[in-house]
């Protein structure tokens, strides 16, 4: 298999496992990281690294992936496959930063 091929494979994997726009998963995040008790200095006011990272591929073209990329679309992938569509709330929310709503079809 080619370096492309692959690539393929996983953005045809990652665009089905991640079922929220980029608009929802940022309004979800933000949500989230304003349940914390203070909003820390940190610039990304507390969203977690991989919810962030699916944010970045999602506003991306399939050309324009880079290595860290292509890392967090896999890492993406294994965990929805690793924990299913379990819809509990600690699951579901777990699910839902990294753009996968168990509760959708």
């Amino acid at each position: 298999m080619t370096e492309s091929f692959d690539t393929d494979m996983l953005w045809e994997e990652f665009h089905r496992t991640v079922n929220m726009n980029s608009e929802e998963l940022r309004a979800f995040l933000l949500a989230l990281a304003s349940d914390e008790e203070s909003f820390t200095a940190d610039p990304d006011l507390g969203i977690d690294e991989l919810g962030r990272g699916v944010l970045h591929v999602l506003s991306k073209r399939k050309g324009d992936l880079t290595k860290n990329d292509l890392h967090v679309m896999r890492q993406v992938v294994e965990l929805v496959e690793t924990m299913g569509d379990r819809t509990d709330d600690d699951s579901r929310r777990e699910l839902m930063s990294v753009g996968h709503d168990p509760l959708r079809g």
